[in-house]
């Protein structure tokens, strides 16, 4: 299990996180949500490692995350940013090569072929393993990357606005291989989404930012209610109960909550 405690980082005058304490259970998928500037992918680069945070602690099965060394770590959580700098000329089997780095230090071995083998086998890209990057489309592009992810074989991996330029095909695909990856894997998942439907469907656990602070957390009956993303949002929604689980209703709202 990954959890934060008291953690606070501020850009200038601005406190992104104050005092932000939050659980992402092992083994689930964890989504974090809530509107623009709440602090999301700043919680979850804090918890990557990639940024330093002033004041709190990160702990990774009980252990602070400081006390990990860089190469440690990276065989522990893995991390999809939102624009990774990768060069497009790459074919997609060399892509995902690199998610073995921190175990073969860029010289790939037997075992490293393999765990590459099993990513594109995972999510169906056997048939686009020699394709250039910028020759897929932007939801090839997408699995692409996140196959470099599930191939540094973490136990976590922590994914930025994944599902960013996505259309709904692609979107539903990605979503189902992560709750796969928590299902068949017993992987832990934690992603910054924005589409609460999404979450609603397929997250185990919500933890919804608001103005830097943690505004609610739990399961998603306790998360997805009218009350609660009305005014996590200041908007008013309505909660439908649909065959598949909770479906959040923003499409007609008429103003702030009352």
């Amino acid at each position: 299990m990954i959890s934060v405690h008291g953690l606070r980082k501020r850009y200038g005058a601005t406190q992104v996180l104050d005092d932000v304490t939050a659980r992402f259970p092992a083994g689930k998928l964890s989504a974090l949500i809530g509107p623009n500037g709440a602090g999301k992918s700043t919680l979850l680069m804090s918890m990557a490692g990639l940024l330093s945070v002033d004041g709190g602690r990160i702990l990774l099965g009980g252990r602070d995350i400081a006390t990990f060394g860089i190469a440690a770590y990276a065989r522990r959580v893995a991390t999809l940013r939102q624009s990774p700098g990768v060069a497009l000329r790459l074919r997609v089997e060399e892509l995902v090569g690199f998610g073995r780095f921190p175990h073969s230090r860029g010289t790939l071995t037997a075992a490293d072929r393999r765990a590459v083998d099993e990513a594109l086998a995972f999510l169906g890209l056997v048939p686009l393993r020699h394709a250039p990057l910028d020759e897929l489309s932007g939801g090839q592009r997408q699995m692409a990357f996140l196959a470099m992810t599930i191939a540094q074989q973490t136990d976590v991996l922590l994914l930025d606005e994944p599902l960013n330029n996505l259309d709904l095909k692609h979107g539903v695909e990605l979503m189902l291989a992560l709750r796969r990856l928590c299902d068949e894997s017993g992987r832990t998942v934690i992603l910054v989404i924005h589409d609460i439907n999404f979450a609603a469907s397929h997250a185990d656990h919500i933890v919804a930012l608001k103005h830097g602070r943690v505004h609610s957390s739990g399961g998603v009956a306790e998360v997805v209610t009218r009350a609660g993303l009305s005014d996590l949002y200041g908007l008013q929604v309505e909660i439908v109960q649909g065959a598949h689980g909770r479906l959040c209703d923003y499409f007609n709202a008429n103003g702030v909550p009352s």
